[in-house]
């Protein structure tokens, strides 16, 4: 019942907005300060506090060694990638377009940010963007999903045939 009404409803689809709006908001906020900071941002030196951190060696073995050999050597390219891609997710929610992509992308930023011990607003994010992913379609209704779902539908499967469900080919 809570399924179909977060995924169906119009009442779910306007409440969707208002929490997608203010995700996008802190998403799109953090990634603008990042993109035009007088100094631009270096992730180097959160990225060895992550390596030094004896909470995250002990705790997810895995991540710190991605962190470490791979993250830390590239540190450029990430500072790039965590300031473009605050940016870019706070900007589909905000106009509600690819809704549903920009929320994982998200919730992934937010996860790495966390197995990082870095808590901040972090699981507050995690929660609301939930909702968010569980509504897929429904959550972008009111936005640039109204339009770019069905065009997308269309390029992608144009070709495809429709069989009937009781059919078979």
């Amino acid at each position: 019942m809570f399924m179909d009404f977060i995924r169906n409803n119009k009442i779910a689809a306007g409440v969707l907005t208002f929490l997608r709006l203010y995700i996008g908001w802190q998403w799109m906020t953090a990634g603008w300060g990042k993109i035009t900071g007088p100094e631009g941002f270096d992730a180097s030196g959160y990225l060895t506090g992550v390596v030094n951190n004896e909470a995250v060696i002990e705790t997810y073995p895995t991540y710190h060694a991605f962190i470490e050999s791979f993250a830390l050597p590239n540190a450029g390219v990430f500072s790039f990638m965590v300031a473009w891609g605050e940016f870019l997710v706070g900007l589909g929610l905000i106009l509600g377009i690819l809704t549903t992509a920009a929320a994982f992308f998200g919730i992934m930023m937010n996860f790495a940010f966390m197995f990082a011990g870095t808590v901040s607003s972090n699981p507050f994010l995690v929660l609301l963007t939930i909702f968010i992913l569980v509504a897929g379609h429904n959550a972008g209704r009111f936005g640039g999903d109204y339009f770019v779902i069905p065009y997308l539908r269309a390029k992608l499967f144009k070709n495809r045939e429709q069989i009937p469900v009781n059919q078979t080919a």
